[in-house]
C-alpha cells in the first residue's frame, strides 16, 4: 500500500474504524443474534429474515431523506466535522446499547440496530466528502481503495476477537452463554469504531466550503432547490447517479442479506463466521488491485467489470444449495465488493464541484441509499410471502444489467460543472 500524508491516512483510518461495525453489526454476528432472539419469540425463519430486510430499508429511508439537505448545509464552513461528529456518535453509542438490551426483545433489538444504522450512513455521507479535502484528483483512486482495504483488514481483528469469545462461549471453554458473548463483540465494535475516529477528528478539515450565511438553513433548501432546478447542468452527473443506483442496490442486498440468507439454506453459524471473515481477508487485496486497475483503465471501465462479475454471482446464487457453493459465491463477492465501492466512490468525487462536495454527496448517498432499500424489501417481502428467499435473489440481476446499462451511457472526460 502506497504511503500516504497524514491527512490522507487519518481518512482512511475511518474505513478502519467503522468496517468493524458493517462486519459485526451488520454483516455477521448481529443479524445471527437478532434471528435467534426472534426465533426464541416464535418468530419464523423466513419472517424474522423479512424484519431484518424492512428494519435495513426503513433506517436507509430515514438516511435518505436526511442527506441532501444536511450536505447542502455541511458544505458552508464548519458544519462538515460537526454533521460528522454527530452521526458517527450516534451510531456507536446505539452500538453499545445493542449490548444491555435484553435478547428477548427482539423489536427493541431492531429499533437500535435502526438507530445504528442511521449514524453508521449518516457519517458515512460527511466521511466521502472529505475524500476531495485530504487528496488531490490524480490519487484519489488509490486512497479510496486504499481506506476500503484498509477497512477489510481492520474490520477482521475485532471479528476475530469477537467470533473467538463467541466459540469459546459455545465450547464451554469460559463461563459465557453465546448471547453474552455476542453483547461482548458489539462492545468490542463500538469501542474500536470510537478509538479510531479520533485520528479523523484530530487530522481532517474542511478544505473546500462556502463561507457561513446568516440563515444557513433556509439559504442551503434554495441551494439545494436550485440545483435540482438547474438539472440539465448535472445531466451527465445524474444519468451516473442512476447507474449508482440500480448497480448499488444489488451490491448492499448482497452484503445486507447474505448472512440471513446463508442461515436459511442451513448453513451452520460457525461456518457463516468463518466465510464472512475470509471475504474480509480476500477483498483488501482485490480493493488495492481494483484502485491499480481504474488508474490505468478508468474507475468507468473497472467498475463495468465489477458489475458484470455480480451478474454471474447473482445468476449463481440462485441456484446456490451447498456449503460449497456459498464458499464460491462468497469469494467472488470478495474479489469486487471493494473494488466497485471504492472506484464509485472516487469517480464520483473526481466529477462534483469540490466546494458543493456535502451536497453532491448528499445525492450520492440519497441515490445509494434509497437503492437499497428496494432490493432488501424485495427478498425480505418474496421470503415472508413464499417462505424461500432463494425466489427474489435472480431479480437482482434486472438491477445490475439496468445499472451497467446506464453507466456505459455516461460520457467519458467529463466535468460536472454547472456554468
Amino acid at each position: 500500500m502506497e504511503k500516504m500524508t497524514k491527512p490522507e491516512r487519518s481518512w482512511a483510518f475511518y474505513d478502519w474504524a467503522n468496517s468493524a461495525y458493517a462486519i459485526v453489526v451488520v454483516t455477521a454476528i448481529f443479524p445471527l443474534y437478532f434471528k435467534s432472539a426472534a426465533t426464541e419469540a416464535g418468530i419464523s425463519s423466513s419472517a424474522s429474515t423479512a424484519y431484518w430486510g424492512y428494519a435495513n430499508s426503513f433506517a436507509t429511508l430515514i438516511v435518505s431523506i436526511l442527506a441532501p439537505l444536511l450536505g447542502t448545509i455541511a458544505d458552508f464552513r464548519g458544519f462538515k466535522k460537526r454533521f460528522f461528529t454527530f452521526f458517527a456518535s450516534l451510531g456507536i453509542i446505539f452500538t453499545l446499547l445493542l449490548a444491555v438490551v435484553p435478547n428477548d426483545q427482539w423489536l427493541i433489538l431492531l429499533g437500535c440496530f435502526i438507530l445504528t444504522s442511521v449514524g453508521f450512513a449518516g457519517a458515512n455521507i460527511f466521511y466521502d466528502a472529505f475524500l476531495v479535502d485530504v487528496t488531490s484528483e490524480d490519487r484519489m483512486n488509490r486512497i479510496s481503495s486504499n481506506g476500503f482495504a484498509l477497512g477489510y483488514i481492520g474490520s477482521t481483528i475485532p471479528f476475530i476477537i469477537s467470533i473467538a469469545i463467541i466459540i469459546l462461549a459455545q465450547q464451554g471453554i469460559i463461563p459465557l452463554s453465546v448471547g453474552i458473548a455476542s453483547q461482548i463483540a458489539f462492545v468490542i465494535t463500538a469501542l474500536w469504531w470510537g478509538l479510531f475516529t479520533i485520528p479523523l477528528l484530530k487530522n481532517v478539515e474542511q478544505k473546500y466550503y462556502a463561507e457561513r450565511v446568516p440563515n444557513p438553513v433556509s439559504t442551503s433548501f434554495k441551494k439545494l432547490f436550485k440545483t435540482l432546478k438547474n438539472i440539465k447542468a448535472y445531466r451527465a452527473l445524474f444519468l451516473f447517479l442512476l447507474a449508482y443506483f440500480f448497480y448499488i442496490d444489488g451490491v448492499h442486498t448482497i452484503l445486507t442479506m447474505s448472512t440471513a440468507y446463508g442461515k436459511d439454506l442451513g448453513i451452520g453459524d460457525s461456518t457463516l463466521l468463518i466465510v464472512l471473515f475470509l471475504v474480509q481477508v480476500v477483498a483488501a487485496p482485490f480493493t488495492v488491485l481494483f484502485g491499480k486497475l481504474g488508474q490505468k483503465f478508468s474507475e468507468k471501465k473497472m467498475i463495468g467489470v465489477a458489475i458484470f462479475v455480480y451478474i454471474i454471482i447473482c445468476i449463481y446464487a440462485f441456484f446456490l444449495k451447498t456449503a460449497l457453493d456459498f464458499w464460491i459465491l462468497a469469494m467472488l463477492v470478495a474479489s469486487v465488493q471493494g473494488g466497485i465501492q471504492a472506484l464509485s466512490r472516487s469517480y464520483f468525487a473526481k466529477l462534483i464541484p469540490k466546494e458543493s462536495s456535502n451536497e453532491f454527496f448528499g445525492f450520492y448517498n440519497i441515490f445509494g441509499r434509497v437503492a437499497a432499500i428496494a432490493g432488501p424489501t424485495l427478498v425480505g417481502a418474496t421470503a415472508h410471502i413464499t417462505g424461500n428467499t432463494n425466489s427474489g435473489v435472480l431479480s437482482l440481476v434486472i438491477l445490475f444489467v439496468i445499472g451497467g446499462a446506464l453507466l456505459i451511457r455516461v460520457p467519458d472526460q467529463v466535468k460536472f460543472e454547472s456554468e
